[in-house]
């Protein structure tokens, strides 16, 4: 198989070129064609000579995402399933502003981004995980999502949130790589406050991860206030549990300058009492953090069901009395089974790459 152009660096695209015997400026012209005018094909780099273009073509793929099914919500978020070159899909998700946030006129536009092929750790509210991990994503594979989801859409991405499918920091280095080409001036040049990594808590790679310069944002799907509540949803909460979580989380504090966000998936009586909303409020108030609140959106397969809108509500209300910023997010693209994974559950299980999942 061979190597993707959206996964080359500006460093090693010039290595390449030297070895061809080519100029150093190709590597601006190509990555320019790549990124900026976000062409589709090797030939239409029409300032390119076409002995170099014909060198490309047989050493390189243009992307390595082949964008195969595009669902549309009444809301305006769209989904995007992505086949990737070992007949595996990947899924990503286009959300419009949140007019609360933004105002009416906002045409901000939030790209969600998968790093792996399933997931390995099993969160109980998550289809990512239904059949299992499969593999990481490559650096070509992550930053490809974005730059298809413009061409698709013909307008800028402004944020994005590393919580599609897959647990962004069990692939960390490839992760690291694609926020390189996300970033850089010479591909996509998105500013790293921008960019927002959710992680199930992996308490090794966030104390890594707090290391790295670039001040991006950092998200935690928390979930549960306390061990015992938190683990019947959080598997990873066995491993690394609540306190020993809030430790690295004090550790990034200390390092960076972007406050963290706790993610609350908001379950009907296993994780929406009034009593895990005064416990959440205490811990978010020692990291600085802000609550973002999602009441439950229906996973096939899954036996969860969602809170009412008032239990939402009070539950919210025992955080803003308590003087935590605590948003409750209505979900964009309920009508398309926008939770993270389904549409390349259902893809792979009609292609008999998969068994149907058992309830």
């Amino acid at each position: 198989m061979l190597p993707s152009l959206t996964g080359q660096s500006p460093d090693a695209l010039a290595a390449w070129l030297e070895q061809a015997g080519q100029p150093a400026f190709r590597a601006k012209q190509i990555l320019d064609w790549i990124w900026k005018k976000q062409v589709t094909s090797i030939d239409a780099m029409t300032n390119l000579p076409a002995a170099l273009r014909e060198t490309l073509a047989t050493s390189f793929r243009l992307s390595s995402l082949e964008h195969t099914h595009t669902q549309g919500s009444e809301d305006t978020t769209r989904k995007f399933l992505f086949k990737l070159h070992d007949g595996r899909y990947v899924e990503s998700v286009l959300i419009p502003a949140n007019p609360a946030l933004y105002g009416e006129s906002s045409d901000r536009r939030t790209l969600c981004v998968s790093s792996q092929v399933g997931c390995a750790y099993g969160c109980k509210f998550c289809a990512s995980g239904l059949a299992g991990f499969t593999r990481n994503l490559d650096a070509s594979e992550i930053a490809g999502q974005v730059l298809a989801a413009e061409q698709i859409g013909g307008d800028r991405v402004d944020s994005l949130v590393f919580m599609g499918m897959g647990e962004p920091l069990a692939n960390l280095d490839n992760l690291l790589e694609a926020i390189a080409l996300i970033t850089g001036p010479e591909t996509l040049h998105l500013g790293a406050r921008h960019l927002t990594i959710s992680t199930s808590g992996l308490v090794p790679q966030i104390r890594k991860l707090a290391q790295h310069p670039q001040q991006i944002r950092l998200a935690i799907s928390l979930h549960g206030a306390t061990d015992e509540v938190r683990s019947k949803i959080m598997p990873v909460n066995n491993k690394w549990p609540v306190n020993e979580l809030f430790d690295a989380l004090n550790d990034w504090n200390a390092r960076k300058k972007q406050h963290l966000t706790l993610e609350y998936i908001l379950i009907k009586d296993v994780n929406d009492s009034l009593e895990q909303a005064a416990i959440l409020a205490k811990r978010a108030r020692a990291i600085r953090a802000k609550v973002n609140l999602i009441p439950y959106n229906t996973v096939e397969g899954l036996d969860w069901i969602r809170p009412s809108d008032t239990r939402c509500q009070a539950f919210r209300k025992v955080l803003r009395d308590a003087g935590i910023t605590a948003n409750l997010r209505l979900e964009k693209g309920h009508d398309i089974d926008a939770a993270c994974g389904q549409l390349r559950l259902k893809q792979e299980t009609e292609e008999g790459i998969i068994s149907a999942p058992a309830r």
